[in-house]
């Protein structure tokens, strides 16, 4: 058997692993050695195992013809890495600038830091972000959920009938619903989950504001 449809689910996992390490080395080395170029190396590293990530999905893909668990997964994780993943990891850099320069006893923060740190604090900030990034989350769930339920209907009048009878989401076998096999079931009934916890989430903000 090929050995990279045998491990795939093991270098998956040791690529994210290396690519967690390649962002935290990015800290270190640009803000506590000062070693602006070698950081740079550290994020082309991670970008290069970005890439080797979608390169495999595409290899499995090709070399099986089913859409899997397997790349459904690292379909989202590169989906992620390009869209949300971009504004976490500024989020991450300021946090590292913070603790690494409280470490050696300097002031890596800018002004423009302090300002956003601050208006993260407030609560109608907090609100429209939460209403904005759960709007998206929206949009992008209904476009997976029409891939996903194309792939095992017939057409657009069988999908409305699934939805205005959701019983088979209780019934657990996707034989009796819309995802084409047991793997795409799996992924979007746990998404539906986590959409409908996260949507609640999100506007609990503005429908609950904090006077703080």
């Amino acid at each position: 058997m090929d050995l990279l449809l045998e491990y795939n689910w093991e270098l998956f996992i040791a690529a994210e692993v290396l690519s967690v390490l390649a962002l935290l080395l990015f800290g270190i080395s640009r803000y506590w050695f000062i070693q602006g170029r070698t950081s740079y190396l550290f994020i082309g590293l991670f970008l290069l195992l970005l890439v080797l990530e979608a390169l495999l999905g595409l290899y499995v893909y090709q070399q099986t013809g089913e859409i899997s668990t397997f790349l459904i997964i690292i379909t989202l994780f590169v989906l992620y890495a390009c869209t949300f993943g971009i504004f976490d990891f500024i989020r991450l850099d300021r946090w590292m600038r913070s603790k690494i320069g409280k470490l050696r006893g300097v002031e890596l923060l800018t002004d423009k830091d302090y300002r956003m740190i601050e208006r993260t604090k407030d609560p109608k900030y907090k609100a429209k972000k939460y209403r904005l990034s759960s709007t998206i989350h929206l949009i992008v769930f209904f476009a997976g959920q029409y891939l996903l339920w194309s792939w095992g209907t017939s057409g657009l009048d069988e999908m409305i009938s699934y939805a205005s009878d959701l019983s088979w989401i209780e019934d657990g076998d996707f034989r009796n619903s819309p995802y084409q096999n047991d793997a795409m079931f799996a992924v979007g009934t746990i998404w539906g989950i986590v959409f409908v916890a996260d949507f609640l989430y999100s506007w609990s903000y503005t429908l609950f504001p904090s006077s703080k």
